[in-house]
C-alpha cells in the first residue's frame, strides 16, 4: 500500500520561506521511476497544481504565480519529495499535498494522480 506523508508546514509571515517535505512508503522511487508533485487548496478556492518533477529529477514544471519563488526536488535514494518556497505571500496560504502520478500531465490536475497524502497546512499571514 503506497502512503504519503507530508511534513512542514506551519505558520510563515509575508516574504518568508518555508520547505515542505513528503516521504513516500510503499514505492521505490529508485527502481519505479513515478513522477511527483505539488498540489495546494486554499479556502473557497478548487485544489490547483503548484509544481511537478519527472522522473529524473531534472524536469520540472511550476504554476505561473509560483515561477521563480518555488523550488521542487526530490530524492529518490530517500523516496522523498520536496518543496522550497521563498517569498512567499498571503495568497500561498492553503493545504498542500504531494501526488504521485504515471506523467507530468497527470500531475497538472487533481484528477490525474495516483496516489495522494493527507497534506500538510501552510499559513502566510502578518
Amino acid at each position: 500500500q503506497v502512503q504519503l506523508v507530508e511534513s512542514g508546514g506551519g505558520l510563515v509571515q509575508p516574504g518568508g520561506s518555508l520547505s515542505l517535505s513528503c516521504v513516500a512508503s510503499g514505492v521505490t522511487f529508485t527502481t519505479s521511476y513515478d513522477y511527483v508533485g505539488w498540489f495546494r487548496q486554499a479556502p473557497g478556492k478548487e485544489r490547483e497544481s503548484v509544481a511537478r518533477i519527472d522522473w529524473s529529477g531534472h524536469v520540472a514544471v511550476y504554476e505561473d504565480s509560483v515561477e521563480g519563488r518555488f523550488t521542487i526536488s526530490r530524492d529518490d535514494a530517500k523516496n522523498t519529495v520536496y518543496l522550497h518556497m521563498t517569498n512567499l505571500e498571503s495568497e500561498d496560504t492553503g493545504v498542500y499535498t504531494c501526488a504521485i502520478g504515471s506523467s507530468l500531465a497527470s500531475l497538472a490536475t487533481p484528477t490525474g494522480p495516483t496516489y495522494w497524502g493527507q497534506g500538510t497546512q501552510v499559513t502566510v499571514s502578518s
